[in-house]
């Protein structure tokens, strides 16, 4: 399965529950640590493209609509719980970064860059799970 970046306008969903496969979803406590992890995973190579930045506003946002159009089936999953947790941290304050990273190494290199800088989760999306990075 070839895996395609995300983009603002396009949100991955399954039964209407957030599913970025091939990326990770960080969780940054503010915009000042996230745009620092943003430069150290740009020098690790990351394109502009690979790198996506919302504020606590835009993910707060995102995950309402979302969270009111997901499919009852989604309920059961744990996409939909962790949406929940987004909106939380979003309320917040949190700031947010989806990254590109489809194989390991990639992922790899982001689970360790936002660590540094101080990031309050991190989910790798596969096609048929959600891995926790930190």
């Amino acid at each position: 399965m070839a895996l395609k970046r995300m983009t603002k306008a396009d949100h991955p969903q399954s039964l209407g529950a957030f599913k970025p496969v091939g990326h990770v979803v960080v969780a940054m406590p503010d915009d000042a640590r996230a745009a620092q992890a943003v430069q150290a995973l740009r020098a690790q190579g990351f394109e502009c493209d690979d790198i996506l930045e919302y504020s606590a506003a835009e993910e707060d946002h995102e995950m309402s609509r979302m969270l009111q159009h997901a499919s009852e089936f989604a309920g059961f999953g744990y996409e939909i719980t962790l949406m929940r947790k987004y909106k939380a941290l979003a309320e917040q304050g949190a700031s947010w970064l989806i990254v590109f990273a489809p194989d390991d190494t990639r992922a790899g290199w982001v689970a360790q860059t936002v660590k540094r800088h101080g990031a309050l989760l991190a989910e790798r999306y596969h096609l048929l799970a959600i891995e926790d990075l930190i």
